[in-house]
């Protein structure tokens, strides 16, 4: 990558059942007293600390906490309903979905290249919006401000995080941040940076963050091992505040292992798989390495080319393509007039839902999930 979910459900509320006006004063205050001492119960259990091995999916404590996880958690397509434990605290929100063609490239482009390109066939932009492994890591154009705008000009935001990666990446520039020796921990601290980040740049809960894992050696099994321990933590944390863990990787390593362990029925894996495979033109339903219903529906994202030079209105960029049917992010203050991203409309280039490549775009040949 440039060096780079399904809906929830609403919370449904019940009122509850009405007093009597003639009951003893003290009913009120002994459920006073057993609603704090619940209160304090539940915040101890969320400011537990994380283990530092890959432990079992957490249990709700109580019928409440359950049910407010039922509502708040996007479990992985395939993967057991304990795979993902949020917050109860958590704001409920809806995920907000695309579907169409994106860019990506290293550097947000600035609020002009972005307003050329609404001329393009790409409604969608991958932004890289932190992470210690980011190949751009100034990122002088992105904040706040420049979200809010490119948002208001109707283009959909996919927000990427490269943190650490796995010990035996490929790519030599990605070597020194390879995970250390404690994986669920360093994934757990990552998702909160994860989540800090996003929350300065104003985006809301139920936004996804792409997690991405450059490609890595094939059939080193301590090297996989290690980084599915920290794409787990980092997956729970992320789910626990309140927002929607994404995966990007090469279909033929990171992809590959997570839906390995889909089929094994782990639990905190991805609720929205962005896997990279370069074919010069989009395949979102029939990727080798992922069976036909896994991340299904909407849940899918593929760059298919990558490296490619385009202009519109004068900008050139650098970027790699995708064709996305995947949630983008919310923002935090709606701008009064913007169009949901669900009903963006899809440039009359496009082909149905998924944009075909003109016959006269380049495709570089060579491996994707590159630094």
């Amino acid at each position: 990558m440039s060096t780079s979910t399904p809906p929830r459900s609403r919370t449904t509320t019940t009122s509850a059942p009405a007093r009597s006006r003639t009951a003893s004063p003290f009913t009120g205050v002994r459920a006073v007293a057993a609603a704090l001492m619940a209160a304090v119960a539940g915040t101890a259990l969320l400011d537990a600390p994380a283990p530092t091995a890959v432990p079992p999916p957490p249990r709700a404590a109580t019928r409440a906490a359950a049910a407010a996880e039922a509502v708040r958690t996007v479990a992985a397509p395939g993967a057991p309903a304990s795979a993902a434990s949020t917050s109860a605290a958590s704001a409920v929100s809806t995920p907000v979905h695309f579907t169409g063609k994106a860019f990506d490239t290293c550097e947000a482009p600035s609020v002009e290249t972005m307003r050329a390109w609404r001329g393009s066939p790409y409604g969608a932009v991958g932004i890289y919006f932190a992470g210690r492994g980011r190949g751009c890591p100034g990122q002088r154009e992105l904040g706040p401000g420049w979200v809010a705008s490119v948002q208001a000009m109707g283009w959909r935001l996919l927000p990427v995080f490269v943190g650490s990666q796995a010990p035996c990446v490929e790519a030599p520039a990605k070597k020194p941040f390879a995970i250390g020796s404690d994986p669920w921990g360093q994934g757990t601290r990552e998702a909160g940076d994860a989540v800090r980040a996003a929350r300065a740049l104003g985006l809301d809960t139920s936004s996804p963050l792409y997690l991405d894992i450059e490609s890595y050696r094939r059939g080193d099994a301590p090297c996989a091992a290690t980084t599915l321990s920290f794409v787990r933590a980092w997956n729970r944390e992320v789910r626990r505040l309140g927002y929607l863990p994404g995966f990007y990787s090469s279909a033929d390593t990171g992809v590959r292992d997570i839906e390995a362990q889909r089929k094994a029925g782990t639990a905190d894996l991805p609720a929205v798989m962005w896997f990279a495979r370069w074919l010069g033109k989009p395949a979102l339903a029939t990727e080798p390495a992922l069976a036909p219903a896994a991340w299904t529906p909407r849940a899918r994202i593929h760059q298919y080319a990558g490296n490619v030079a385009e202009s519109y209105g004068g900008h050139r960029l650098v970027i790699d393509r995708n064709a996305v049917d995947a949630p983008v992010a919310r923002l935090t203050t709606a701008r009064a007039g913007s169009a949901p991203a669900s009903r963006t409309s899809v440039p009359s280039s496009s082909s149905g839902s998924r944009a075909s490549v003109p016959s006269s775009s380049p495709v570089v040949a060579r491996d994707p999930a590159r630094p």
